[in-house]
């Protein structure tokens, strides 16, 4: 799972981060993503 959360942020990050505002946004979209996944998870158990 862990693994997973890295390579989804690191293609974030590889994917459109022309300027540091970019870079921020996509951090902080990888950021949402990691945290529906694990609320997605917690929800299940």
């Amino acid at each position: 799972m862990k693994k997973l959360f890295s390579l989804l942020g690191l293609l974030v990050l590889l994917t459109a981060c022309n300027t540091i505002q970019g870079v921020g946004k996509d951090v902080s979209k990888g950021g949402q993503a990691v945290e529906k996944a694990a609320k997605d998870v917690s929800n299940k158990m």
